[in-house]
């Protein structure tokens, strides 16, 4: 009995992408790296939800030490908030959910803080960072730059490689996130606290203030969502599924979608 013409395309397909990778190849993504990752990821969604109920409770923000009703606001968010003390313009208040945002955004921020503290050392130790996030020097040149960033903005679909690897643009992106924005976002966090000011009263100072550093925190949040956002579109505009995959199991898989059966095609004599 032949094979459906069907069949054989796609398994001709599979054969052009690269058949899925067997058990004793390497993984894309270790465990701790993939475990890490969802932690992170759900914890961050959770500081994401309670962070603006916290937020709606006095969408006013300061410049210094001091901030209140009673004191001229640095901008203000134009929305309701959950408390009637607060000026907002509107005849309503939503419902003050600051009690539990407040508990379950300190819960949430020790999580993301203990499972990247354990990613930080991994990286550090295991090599995970020079091999996979740190550029190499040729990658830096002005000319390598401009190529993969004039890529990103023609938005080309990337190669059967980079679902192995990160290209340049990832690189700087994902090692900004870890270096910079989580460490600020650390940072002006604790520096809300009064008991850290107490402790750490030069930490406090060196951002210009409690109110300082929630203005900084709010902004620093607002780069870690937009991170978010152009995160999942990339993943979604590189292959959802395999790069989903690789992040659940380790390892992308055989492209074996539209593109690659019009490719077995082409293929055929």
């Amino acid at each position: 009995m032949g094979i459906p013409a069907e069949f054989e395309m796609t398994r001709q397909a599979g054969a052009i992408a690269g058949e899925a990778p067997q058990t004793s190849e390497k993984l894309r993504h270790s465990a701790l790296v993939r475990v890490t990752h969802w932690l992170i990821a759900l914890s961050f969604l959770v500081l994401l939800l309670t962070g603006v109920e916290i937020l709606i409770s006095h969408p006013r923000f300061y410049w210094g030490e001091t901030g209140n009703v009673n004191v001229h606001p640095l901008f203000t968010l134009h929305i309701p908030s959950s408390r009637d003390t607060v000026p907002t313009g509107y005849g309503y208040v939503l419902p003050d959910q600051n009690g539990w945002s407040r508990y379950l955004h300190f819960e949430a921020a020790w999580v993301a803080v203990l499972t990247g503290f354990v990613y930080l050392v991994f990286g550090l130790f295991n090599g995970h960072f020079r091999r996979n996030l740190f550029p190499a020097r040729a990658d830096l040149s002005p000319k390598a730059l401009a190529s993969a960033i004039g890529g990103h903005l023609r938005f080309k679909r990337p190669g059967e490689d980079e679902a192995w690897s990160y290209n340049v643009p990832q690189r700087l992106t994902y090692l900004l996130v870890i270096f910079v924005l989580f460490p600020l976002i650390i940072w002006t966090g604790l520096a809300m606290s009064p008991v850290f000011e107490g402790a750490f009263p030069w930490a406090v100072i060196a951002l210009g203030g409690r109110q300082s550093a929630r203005t900084l925190h709010f902004f620093v949040s607002g780069l870690l969502v937009l991170f978010l956002f152009v995160h999942v579109f990339m993943v979604w505009f590189a292959g959802f599924r395999r790069r989903m995959r690789a992040m659940i199991a380790g390892r992308p898989g055989a492209d074996t979608g539209s593109a690659a059966i019009l490719a077995a095609i082409k293929e055929r004599p």
